[in-house]
């Protein structure tokens, strides 16, 4: 009988048990969703943009959340779309109607916590939203999600019309109103007074506990500290005491007699003690010491300034004690493009055939045993693009032998474009390439996303490609230091350009990187016009960030030498070698901007026909081209230079010899490999991204990464929909001879240091624009309007090129009486 009673129960709520389950397990899986989705945010949010019908595309082990795709899912439907982090409070409703239907009682009101959650996902919310556009900009969660940005967004329903303050006022009155009509929330109920305004029924109850008390413990000495809240407190005088004097009395019983039901001792209290003077009968009096009351105020020890010999010093002593400087929080929302923006080209994986493979090696054999040749092994490595071959030749058999059958080896197996290398560098072998019959192409997509590339701590990591045994070639354009490239045409250049761009914009923040793009062809750099607001700079006032016109051109390289020397300045004010120190000491806050100190991005110049410009500016481009290349490693400006035609009249040995790293797609000769690399070898290459690095006495082989415009776009356009600076970066100003502005004086648009530059000019008898930047503590462009001024005001004459500009007085007085003039 009481089995059947047993299974009857549990037939009646196997239901409700089954439901509750479930519904645990789905709170827990939402918040462990939520919770991974919060900590891989800034990860795992451009995965989720697309929603789900994107998610599913994406690999396994592309997310971080610890629930998968339906992880990210949820984190990203909730935290984005819904309610920011209050999200959890999701789980946490599932939860409670789980507990609920689990234990059959109404453990926790439904309705009640529905009815607080709506509440607090409305006001928390709205109140996140609205504190996060204005006071919490470096959070990059949105904290209330799409719910709060609704309400109190910027582009919500109030921000435009009311802003910030309208909307706090109204959002706090709301939360009153609703605490106060169905909360009865009271402000009273905070007043101090209720503290004092308590009935005597309480004091009743603590004498007879207190009395109560005394019969369990009679030996013990009423040396116990009693509760004085909440009693009536009347002044009645004393003969023993002073007026000034408080003093509380007692009646109380003595402990040999039995306490039965009595009235309770009468108290009176004379006035808040102060000290308390207890009489008792046949007991010890004790004295209680009197209290010190709190004062008014904190006190606080302040500790003597530390003595310093000047001002400087005590502003730098300050300084330094500030935590370290974040160059990217200007930008903290940023996001770095995803991985899922690029394509996947081919399988990723090379083809190996190895019938073909047996044939070449048997055909090489076979060819140097004609020319008398042995060799003692072959071996074979296949790459995407061409298959090396390794021999190793028998005692005696002389290197240039072999190094001379190139061309009939290459008869020999039918192949297009055989390279010797005669011999391996750090290899006792000769080394045969040959082109594969099914070529591999690498997808930049594949290198971008290695983890060569994911774990590069390069300054500025460029992916090129991969080598001839399949690996991921990463290199470091800042120890190049600057890169001459050189191709025929749609041999992969523009490719290759390509490639190097989009690595540094996976690796570098805005803040850390700025480009200079030259395309005088007008058509193949257009494209990053998107990134002009995070990543491009320009001469101020152009209209344009790609420069395409040759005088924008000169104007631009020698802007960026005057870039250059005010770096240098920098530097020797810093005490340090490099830009590397420079940025590091300055992000430890151990260099001052009140002294004209700043964070300094790298900057990388690309030029995609350098042929052209020389045809038409000559040395008006070689020269600054040069001396950038001379002198500017150790700031942080990098060049990279590339052309068609690698003829001597195009590159010359000034710029040879300042670019140790160059980079070789297929050319039409052998004198074009020997003006590129110093050897031949690139006219061999079979050219679609095939080409050859050389690094000092290094010569790489590598297949270039492989990006379509199509995937240049999308990665420009997610760029540009974020949060940029308001404009591109400004470069120092520079003008032509024949460009120089007309120079008009008006007082009123006279710079505040003007008098100063006047009299520090006079006094060192040298007119430049280094010396006002030196001496006040300007930047140059700042610097470059003052000095247009004095010579616009007759104090400095005009520009003479790298000379001072003649000082037209002699003395302060001189030059005193003429600033009368201005008054």
């Amino acid at each position: 009988m009481a089995n059947n009673e047993m299974q009857s129960y549990f037939d009646k709520n196997k239901g409700s048990k089954v439901l509750g389950f479930g519904l645990l397990a789905l709170s827990l899986l939402l918040f462990f969703s939520i919770f991974s989705y919060i900590i891989y945010f800034r990860t795992d949010q451009s995965l989720a943009i697309g929603g789900w019908s994107e998610i599913k595309k994406i690999e396994y082990y592309q997310t971080q959340n610890w629930i998968n795709k339906i992880g990210l899912f949820f984190g990203y439907f909730f935290v984005d779309s819904l309610y920011g982090l209050f999200s959890f409070l999701v789980p946490y409703f599932l939860f409670i109607i789980s507990i609920n239907y689990i234990f059959q009682k109404r453990i926790f009101s439904i309705l009640k916590n529905l009815g607080n959650i709506l509440l607090t996902l409305f006001f928390g919310c709205s109140f996140a939203s609205l504190f996060q556009i204005n006071l919490l900009k470096f959070i990059n969660i949105p904290l209330g999600g799409a719910l709060g940005n609704y309400v109190a967004g910027k582009e919500g329903l109030l921000y435009s019309n009311i802003g910030f303050i309208g909307i706090l006022v109204l959002l706090s009155i709301m939360l009153w109103l609703v605490l106060t009509l169905l909360y009865d929330f009271n402000i009273q109920k905070f007043s101090f007074s209720n503290f004092t305004k308590k009935s005597n029924n309480t004091t009743d109850a603590f004498i007879a506990e207190n009395k109560k008390t005394e019969e369990e413990e009679p030996k013990k000495h009423y040396d116990t500290l009693f509760e004085m809240d909440n009693i009536e407190i009347a002044t009645i005088p004393s003969a023993e005491t002073s007026k000034d004097q408080p003093t509380i009395q007692f009646d109380i019983v003595e402990e040999e007699e039995e306490i039965g039901e009595q009235e309770n001792p009468k108290i009176e209290i004379v006035a808040p003690s102060i000290e308390l003077d207890f009489d008792f009968e046949e007991h010890e009096i004790i004295e209680e010491e009197k209290p010190e009351e709190p004062l008014p105020f904190e006190l606080i020890e302040i500790a003597p300034e530390k003595e310093v010999s000047n001002a400087d010093e005590l502003i730098q002593e300050r300084f330094e004690n500030l935590p370290p400087y974040d160059p990217r929080k200007e930008l903290s929302m940023y996001q770095f493009p995803s991985i899922d923006l690029m394509e996947t080209h081919g399988n990723g994986k090379a083809i190996v055939d190895k019938d073909q493979l047996e044939q070449n090696k048997n055909q090489i054999i076979k060819t140097l045993n004609d020319f008398n040749i042995t060799i003692t092994s072959i071996r074979a490595t296949v790459g995407p693009t061409v298959t090396l071959y390794e021999i190793t030749p028998s005692a005696g058999v002389r290197i240039s032998k072999i190094k001379n059958l190139e061309d009939d080896i290459a008869l020999a197996l039918a192949a297009l474009g055989i390279r010797i290398i005669a011999p391996i560098p750090g290899k006792g072998t000769i080394g045969i390439e040959v082109p594969n019959i099914h070529k591999q192409i690498v997808s930049m997509k594949s290198v971008i996303q290695s983890e060569k590339f994911q774990s590069s701590t390069m300054e500025l990591p460029l992916a090129l490609g991969k080598n001839i045994s399949n690996e991921v070639f990463v290199a470091d354009l800042a120890k190049m230091p600057h890169l001459l490239m050189a191709g025929a045409t749609g041999k992969g250049k523009s490719v290759g350009i390509n490639s190097i761009l989009i690595s540094l914009l996976y690796k570098k923040h805005p803040s850390e990187l700025k480009f200079v793009l030259v395309d005088p062809k007008k058509v193949e750099l257009s494209i990053y016009s998107t990134i002009e607001k995070h990543y491009l700079a320009k001469l101020p006032n152009e209209e344009d960030a790609i420069i395409t016109d040759v005088r924008k051109v000169v104007n631009t390289l020698n802007s960026l030498c005057i870039e250059m020397d005010d770096r240098y300045d920098l530097l020797k004010k810093a005490q340090v070698r490099n830009l590397k120190e420079y940025n590091e000491k300055f992000v430890a806050r151990k260099l001052n901007p009140l002294n004209g100190h700043k964070f300094l991005p790298y900057f990388v110049l690309i030029i995609d026909e350098f042929a052209d410009l020389i045809m038409t500016a000559g040395k008006e481009v070689e020269l600054p081209i040069a001396r950038l290349a001379q002198l500017a490693r150790a700031v942080g400006i990098h060049l990279i230079v590339a052309t068609q035609r690698p003829s001597v009249n195009v590159i010359t040995g000034l710029i040879k010899a300042n670019f140790p790293a160059r980079i070789s797609f297929a050319v039409s000769s052998a004198i074009d490999s020997k003006t590129i690399l110093d050897t031949k070898g690139a006219e061999q290459l079979i050219g679609q991204g095939d080409m050859l690095l050389s690094l000092g006495s290094e010569l790489i082989r590598l297949q270039c990464a492989f990006i379509d415009t199509p995937e240049v776009d999308r990665i420009g356009k997610f760029i540009n929909k974020q949060q940029g600076f308001g404009g591109a970066y400004d470069l120092p100003e520079y003008y032509g001879e024949d460009e120089a502005p007309q120079m008009s004086f008006e007082k009123k648009d006279l710079d505040e240091l003007f008098v100063d530059a006047a009299r520090e000019i006079v006094l060192s008898q040298m007119g430049s624009i280094s010396l006002i930047q030196r001496k006040l503590s300007l930047g140059h462009n700042r610097a470059g309007r003052i000095i247009d001024q004095l010579e616009a005001f007759g104090v400095v004459g005009p520009n003479k090129g790298s000379k001072p500009r003649e000082v037209y007085f002699k003395s302060l007085d001189e030059l005193e009486r003429h600033l009368e003039t201005l008054r």
